[in-house]
């Protein structure tokens, strides 16, 4: 399969670092699932710029953001969804977790993600 390139904003890319530096403790939680490609086999960058964008997860040969929605995300509601609008306009897919259902079930997050991309290769 070959990977569509989206390009990104190259002023994000200290941003992002500082993302990665200070992930939350789901975002934490959830990479310890995704890294070293023990999800699938698939390959997941951790705070992602994409565009004019950082997401939380990205996987390039799915295409596929993974966002957790926290504190963060209160009364950007709006923002969110103008911001996954124009990335899906790209070509990048979404899954969407609220923080609380990562703190408290992540296996069933896990297994979401896993029945996602076997249903989505």
């Amino acid at each position: 399969m070959k990977r569509k390139i989206i390009p990104y904003n190259p002023v994000l890319k200290e941003r992002a670092r500082k993302l990665r530096n200070n992930s939350t403790q789901t975002e934490i939680f959830l990479w310890n699932h995704l890294k070293k490609k023990q999800l699938r086999g698939l390959d997941f960058d951790r705070q992602r710029p994409i565009d004019n964008y950082i997401v939380d997860f990205y996987c390039k040969d799915l295409q596929l953001a993974i966002e957790i929605d926290g504190e963060s995300h209160v009364g950007n509601e709006k923002y969110d969804h103008e911001r996954q609008k124009k990335l899906e306009s790209l070509g990048v897919r979404f899954l969407r977790f609220e923080d609380e259902v990562v703190r408290y079930d992540l296996d069933g997050v896990v297994k979401a993600i896993e029945k996602w991309t076997d249903e989505n290769k």
